[in-house]
């Protein structure tokens, strides 16, 4: 048990888990009901029981590549907050729209641009849902395969409102505008595994492992190609030979 954890809370973590992973296996969306996929969540939303925090109430999810708390508002509009960990002293450092590829394509080419894809950031191996306590890690890791299946074709809208990664006091205050983020959507940008190194063994897990998988299940035949208009920075950096392109 980590520090500051209450035994009763644990205990119901891993009681809930159970029906967690069954509300999964039936409705990988868990959009209905908005159920607990991660539900070490239940730590940190447990409080939100007071009627006036009403709105927290459907924090049901758990994505990370880095640490989405993600509510269900319909069956094709998720709503996550993002934090920089999973502490109780974590800091609120931006928001994630997410919506499916059917209503992606519906939007407008001047809206499009502020999009991404989530298709490399699940296939490989980078978006998790961590391990509940108290459950089998071999059917979690074929429940969440089969949950971030739907989640490779969802499309972000992604704004940060705090660089906590600067160096001295920059990093202590949220300076200055909103920057609009995307993901990373191609294996030549960066090394997946060397830059999930600090979280796989913080929450032990295996990019590594969680990529092969997933090939293994997705399969060529079931292959998801990119709406037009999504990504467009790195589109723009490809086309214009620059950045992590300018020595392709």
């Amino acid at each position: 048990m980590s520090e500051g954890q209450n035994p009763r809370s644990t205990a119901l973590s891993t009681t809930v888990s159970g029906v967690a992973a069954t509300a999964l296996r039936w409705s990988p969306t868990a959009w209905a009901k908005s159920w607990i996929l991660y539900i070490g969540t239940l730590l940190h939303v447990r409080p939100t029981i007071l009627p006036h925090l009403a709105p927290l109430h459907n924090i049901g999810e758990h994505l990370h590549a880095a640490h989405h708390y993600c509510s269900h508002l319909s069956k094709d509009f998720r709503q996550c907050l993002i934090y920089d960990s999973n502490a109780r002293n974590a800091r609120l450092i931006g928001v994630e729209y997410m919506i499916p590829y059917e209503r992606f394509v519906k939007l407008p080419a001047e809206e499009k641009k502020y999009w991404h894809s989530h298709v490399h950031e699940v296939e490989s191996g980078m978006l998790v849902l961590p391990y509940p306590e108290g459950h089998g890690r071999e059917e979690w890791d074929r429940l969440e395969t089969q949950a971030l299946d739907e989640v490779r074709g969802w499309y972000g809208k992604i704004w940060h409102f705090w660089e906590v990664d600067r160096e001295g006091e920059a990093g202590g205050f949220p300076w200055g505008e909103p920057v609009l983020m995307g993901s990373l959507t191609d294996k030549r940008q960066a090394d997946v595994d060397q830059l999930m190194d600090g979280r796989d063994r913080e929450f032990g897990v295996s990019t590594k492992g969680k990529r092969e998988m997933r090939e293994k299940e997705y399969g060529d035949f079931r292959k998801i190609e990119v709406a037009e208009g999504a990504d467009s920075w790195w589109k723009e950096a490809e086309d214009g030979g620059r950045g992590v392109y300018a020595t392709q």
